[in-house]
């Protein structure tokens, strides 16, 4: 089979205002499965990538004609020929990976996030391990803002034909992300679980928590997302800025998951821990605390971190997703509306929704030349990711451990792969500043 014509939306430069382009994939090999896309949601991270704001956790754009997207869904067309996971006519989804060496402990144990050797990205990620091949002469794999999309069966989930596809691409992403956490804490009935923000994330881990019996305290700035939050599924509401919540709160949480994108002020959701139970803050958002929390990540720090996870833990939240009928908040927009919809991500998303484009309609070859997303989005200044930032972060994490707290962490243990490829972005993100 040739290598496949394509259409996408991309961006050329940190401004994120899109274009429609033709570009190609590579031809469907022995164990690929090719997706005709109808929908992919549009991730934060997809900004803060194409914005080179998180160079050292996910590298940066090769502009021009860079192709976002990690929340992909579509129909299965095509097959190869030693493929036996997936079937022509199957909904099928990809989520942020799309390759890892699968030959390292944390990939035959399920978790190719972990992967000691790094796993490719669905978007910008290199070829490292032969099972990502870029075509077109690309030094980068292109997302799911397209027509067409070709990934190995290992990667790609099955969607279950009862559930609405348009809503699967936000559980591949936000769901995972979410839901690893909590499979890894066993949570359960008689957990009680604490979410800091409610945008899109953080409405998705009311929806998966209350699924699994978990009891919901949702935590917010001020009293603005009280009826959200409970309309969502949440017991109790805490808005930080009210001292009187924040006492009766005090050391009653098992778990927070943190879901704010940026950086801010983590150590105010600590005293909400339950000390006795071992309580922990996981963080989920891309900030300079959540790289700290993966330097500190072996030492038994009760702020930790958590990013995707694997493809096992990813096919059950969506089978789970199907299950107890959960659907995420999201709404489905033209390839039109992607400037905007940047634009809403980048301040925050107070609405709480994910953006899913309808690639089925709206991006097609009669609609392609009369494509247009109006003026570029004016988006934040958000400065990127520092080593010194992530030091600072680590620094103040001990603090609240052993001064504040009076606990003795465990000596790190040997950095592994990934951290010491990490950490190298640092020093190069650091070195270019």
């Amino acid at each position: 089979m040739a290598e496949i014509d394509c259409l996408g939306m991309a961006a050329s430069s940190c401004e994120c205002d899109f274009k429609p382009v033709r570009f190609k994939r590579r031809a469907v090999g022995d164990e690929d499965v090719l997706i005709e896309m109808k929908y992919c949601g549009v991730c934060h991270s997809d900004c803060a990538w194409l914005k080179k704001e998180v160079p050292m956790a996910m590298g940066t754009p090769a502009f021009p004609d860079a192709i976002p997207g990690h929340e992909l869904a579509g129909i299965c067309t095509a097959v190869g020929k030693k493929v036996t996971k997936i079937k022509v006519g199957d909904q099928v989804g990809v989520g942020c990976m799309v390759d890892s060496c699968l030959t390292c402990d944390a990939c035959k144990q399920g978790s190719e996030n972990w992967c000691n050797n790094s796993f490719c990205q669905t978007y910008g990620g290199t070829n490292a391990h032969g099972r990502a091949g870029i075509a077109g002469g690309r030094p980068q794999t292109q997302g799911g803002y397209c027509n067409q999309f070709v990934v190995h069966e290992h990667f790609a989930i099955k969607i279950p034909s009862t559930y609405p596809l348009e809503a699967a691409g936000p559980i591949m992403c936000a769901g995972i992300t979410v839901y690893d956490p909590m499979k890894h804490a066993n949570v359960g009935p008689g957990t009680q679980l604490g979410v800091v923000g409610l945008g899109g994330l953080g409405v998705t881990v009311i929806k998966i928590a209350r699924a699994l019996g978990a009891t919901v305290t949702a935590i917010s700035r001020s009293e603005a997302k009280r009826q959200l939050a409970m309309d969502q599924g949440a017991s109790t509401y805490i808005a930080t800025s009210n001292v009187k919540h924040m006492k009766q709160g005090s050391d009653s949480l098992d778990l927070i998951l943190n879901t704010i994108p940026n950086d801010h002020d983590w150590t105010i959701y600590q005293p909400l821990l339950s000390d006795a139970r071992g309580g922990k803050q996981v963080l989920l958002g891309l900030h300079h605390a959540q790289i700290a929390a993966y330097v500190l990540k072996s030492t038994g720090c009760s702020v930790t971190m958590s990013g995707i996870g694997g493809i096992a833990a990813t096919q059950e939240i969506i089978d789970l997703a199907d299950k107890h009928k959960i659907i995420p908040h999201t709404k489905v927009v033209s390839v039109t509306e992607l400037n905007r919809i940047f634009e809403a991500c980048d301040a925050g998303n107070d609405a709480g929704i994910r953006y899913v484009l309808d690639i089925a309609n709206t991006l097609t070859e009669d609609k392609f030349d009369s494509i247009s997303c109006g003026d570029p989005p004016k988006l934040q200044n958000h400065p990127a990711l520092s080593l010194l930032g992530v030091i600072g972060e680590v620094c103040k994490m001990l603090f609240s451990e052993v001064i504040c707290k009076k606990r003795a962490l465990r000596r790190p243990a040997k950095l592994p792969r990934s951290l010491q490829v990490l950490l190298g972005r640092l020093t190069i993100a650091k070195k270019a500043d």
